[in-house]
């Protein structure tokens, strides 16, 4: 499943982002928006449980989350994709996940993982900017589910055609989330229009 998340801030804030003149604190900012907007349509499919609530008047009932929520954060860019769910979702837990793009095999290079011990109950939601060529993505889910994850869902800024393809094969199962669907990749495993390097433009590198 794919579900591009449409709505008229997102593309406002997009369109800021993929402008090549937008500085670091700026751009961190968007990115922060853009993340926050898209926690309602992430999570709209949430199993909750009844809770009773007492209000200053009487006691009523109300919902909680049935099972605990894990963000994901695939390392480094994911940081900064991360926060704007936290925001809305403060109780979650956090797993990262260290991967490297081989620049000339565009392939994942795994350095690091860490995951909260409530992760074969959890709600995982794995978190990238930029879903380009798939690679990291699907050795992130690989990761997460050798390691006991059972219920995950991807979210990225932008996605690639090529990187929701690969994703789809690794995972059919998985819902993947974007705030929008650009046209291609070039040759150097780049998404078109795009944004640019999320990673360096994060982090002013």
């Amino acid at each position: 499943m794919l579900e591009v998340v449409d709505h008229p801030l997102i593309h406002a804030e997009l369109t800021l982002l993929r402008d090549r003149h937008c500085p670091p604190q700026r751009f961190r900012s968007h990115v922060r928006r853009v993340a926050s907007l898209m926690v309602p349509a992430v999570t709209a499919n949430l199993e909750t449980e009844p809770v009773p609530c007492e209000t200053p008047l009487e006691v009523t009932s109300g919902v909680t989350p049935s099972r605990p929520i894990i963000l994901a954060p695939i390392l480094r860019a994911g940081i900064g994709f991360f926060d704007g769910f936290l925001d809305l979702l403060p109780e979650a837990s956090t797993a990262h996940i260290g991967l490297a793009r081989n620049e000339e095999t565009l392939r994942p290079e795994p350095y690091y993982f860490k995951t909260p011990p409530e992760l074969p109950k959890a709600e995982v939601i794995v978190l990238d900017p930029m879903l380009a060529t798939g690679g990291s993505a699907a050795e992130a889910v690989t990761r997460l589910r050798a390691a006991g994850a059972v219920r995950l869902r991807f979210a990225c800024l932008v996605a690639a055609p090529e990187g929701v393809d690969t994703l789809h094969r690794a995972h059919p199962d998985l819902p993947i989330f974007t705030a929008a669907l650009d046209r291609c990749l070039n040759a150097k495993g780049y998404i078109l229009p795009g944004l640019g390097d999320a990673g360096d433009r994060i982090f002013g590198t």
